[in-house]
């Protein structure tokens, strides 16, 4: 494919079916004659009964209506989904590389915003992909934090709550209004849990005389190490700490043997996307998230 997009090839194709994120009842095409017009890939966990995100929506351009064949598409495999007892439709996330001549960028994403929108995706959230490789400087070790483990989940539960408070974050605050801090809280702890990074990973973060000031979530996916989750208790925001629980972050990683880190936040946290730029990471690429309103 020649658009700036990132899709799904056959080679992660194949292996997704192998693992089961990608299922062939999740993958959907439209063909013409046995001639592939278009295809939409939906992921999910591999003990999940739902998918929980689109992939990949591609349609071949010589299709005169591009957003109509892709509406069509998605709104059908919708119904499925909704008839099986899926109670929320997946979100739809898209992939952009910075590298490509922002014209054809904007021309990607265009078509398929507006098919994402009129199958019910409504809500749009933008977010900055950022990178670490082995070929940068490693962070120095902070000085002003002390770092522990802690294996008590309850405890942990607890530290999320705290740092959802007031967060800038876009996807902590719809979920925060939508059930609560408890339960949003909770769901974090729940989905970091259920990622392939090492729980052990996971750290606390205090000042010298033991007050709490945050929590950090090394974790990874299925392509890389990933900055999971990092955050500062409201009260201690505006004092640098983002950087030394970045830093730690990155150095946790490295010992697990990460030869590259990725990371995402919110186009309107700049807090956050500043302390990445002061770390070293690279904007490569940007994700546009497309959900369902909270209501829907």
């Amino acid at each position: 494919m020649s658009e700036p997009i990132d899709w799904v090839g056959p080679d992660q194709l194949e292996d997704g079916l192998k693992s089961g994120h990608y299922r062939p009842e999740w993958t959907w095409i439209a063909e013409d004659g046995g001639k592939l017009l278009a295809r939409a890939v939906w992921w999910g966990l591999p003990d999940g009964t739902h998918p929980l995100a689109l992939d990949c929506l591609y349609v071949h351009e010589s299709v005169g209506d591009r957003q109509a064949l892709a509406t069509h598409l998605i709104t059908s495999a919708h119904q499925r989904f909704r008839a099986h007892g899926m109670p929320r439709l997946p979100e739809f996330h898209l992939f952009s590389r910075t590298d490509g001549p922002p014209a054809r960028t904007a021309a990607a994403l265009d078509w398929r915003i507006g098919a994402a929108a009129a199958a019910g995706l409504t809500d749009v959230l933008r977010r900055l992909r950022y990178e670490w490789t082995a070929d940068d400087e490693p962070p120095a070790a902070p000085e002003r934090l002390v770092f522990r483990p802690e294996p008590d989940d309850e405890v942990f539960l607890a530290a999320f709550q705290e740092v959802a408070e007031q967060s800038l974050d876009t996807t902590t605050r719809r979920a925060v209004t939508r059930h609560g801090i408890a339960k949003a809280a909770r769901d974090d702890l729940a989905g970091y849990r259920d990622m392939p990074g090492d729980r052990s990973w996971w750290r606390l973060a205090h000042t010298p005389d033991g007050t709490l000031a945050g929590l950090l979530v090394p974790s990874r996916n299925d392509q890389s190490f990933v900055v999971g989750y990092l955050g500062v208790v409201p009260s201690l925001r505006g004092r640098g700490y983002v950087d030394e629980l970045l830093a730690q972050t990155t150095r946790i990683l490295l010992d697990a043997g990460a030869r590259r880190i990725t990371a995402d936040t919110d186009l309107v946290n700049r807090p956050m996307a500043a302390a990445f730029d002061r770390a070293g990471y690279r904007n490569f690429a940007s994700r546009t998230v497309l959900a369902a309103p909270a209501d829907s």
